[in-house]
């Protein structure tokens, strides 16, 4: 456990190390403020994304909405790696790709014990679960605020659950993230809003989500006190949509968090979340931490 804290610790100062040490001194603007993921890079440039997601639970709704408060403990982490680069002369199209590796444990095991990667049958699974080619593009030229991202997630793993475990989707998603935002006057206040839909395809009896819809809308509200220091707090709601399979999901989160400007090019972001309601899905929080560099 200790020897995985470590190597954990590692990676996130290498991290800051490659992209900068000194803080900028220039307050009109960072990363943080005007590049939003609204916004699209430039031809040349470069947008590397790692975000890192522990959801964990002991209860949960069932398709009644009713909760059950004495659950096992079960924890669920999510580390995405993303990668863009900009094409063109006019900051409208980038191309890039994700990835997501996870480590699941259940059976009352600790929160922390998914860094532990010891794929303990009955109890864990770890591993890389999916790659996605990715583009992002602004689809009006008049309106640099609105834009897409396209990706189309292929699962990397064989079983969706095994031993009582389970892993990720076994099936093929076409997600599309249509993101906006706007800055109200002085740059203080800034509205973001999100709406992400995720097709889920593939043979049903390889996942509980194949043959579905999933959308889910979100709002972000932050405030500045500084261009390189925000806090905002949020609200989301994701709806399963059953279009074949037999099963429907849906949940009701909210949260809040910060993000900081550590160079010009670097900014860290910490985000809590906690599931209030919802049907057929655990009733969880999340703890979340990233690393962004633009370059």
């Amino acid at each position: 456990m200790k020897s995985t804290k470590k190597i954990i610790t590692t990676l996130f100062i290498c991290f800051a190390i490659t992209f900068g040490f000194a803080q900028d001194d220039d307050d009109q603007g960072s990363v943080i403020q005007t590049l939003t993921p609204s916004k699209l890079i430039g031809k040349g440039q470069f947008d590397i994304k790692w975000f890192n997601n522990l959801y964990t639970q002991t209860k949960s709704a069932n398709g009644s909405g009713d909760v059950n408060r004495n659950e096992p403990r079960a924890t669920f982490f999510t580390s995405t790696l993303e990668g863009y680069t900009g094409i063109g002369n006019n900051k409208r199209w980038n191309v890039g790709a994700i990835l997501e590796f996870r480590s699941n444990v259940v059976a009352d095991r600790g929160a922390l014990e998914v860094f532990q990667f010891d794929g303990e049958r009955g109890t864990a699974r770890s591993g890389l679960t999916s790659i996605a080619p990715s583009v992002k593009f602004v689809p009006f030229s008049s309106l640099n605020n609105f834009s897409v991202q396209s990706s189309l997630f292929i699962p990397l793993v064989d079983n969706e659950t095994e031993d009582g475990v389970f892993f990720d989707q076994n099936g093929f998603t076409w997600q599309n993230r249509f993101f906006y935002d706007y800055t109200f006057p002085g740059n203080k206040f800034q509205l973001f809003g999100e709406l992400n839909s995720e097709y889920n395809f593939g043979k049903e009896e390889d996942s509980f989500a194949n043959n579905s819809l999933r959308l889910t809308p979100g709002v972000f509200f932050s405030y500045f006190p500084s261009s390189k220091f925000t806090v905002l707090v949020l609200a989301q709601h994701s709806q399963l949509i059953d279009l074949g399979n037999d099963f429907e999901q849906d949940f009701t989160a909210v949260g809040g968090g910060a993000k900081y400007q550590l160079t010009k090019e670097l900014n860290i972001e910490t985000l809590y979340t906690k599931f209030v309601r919802g049907t057929d899905t655990g009733l969880g929080q999340t703890f979340n931490l990233g690393l962004r560099a633009v370059f």
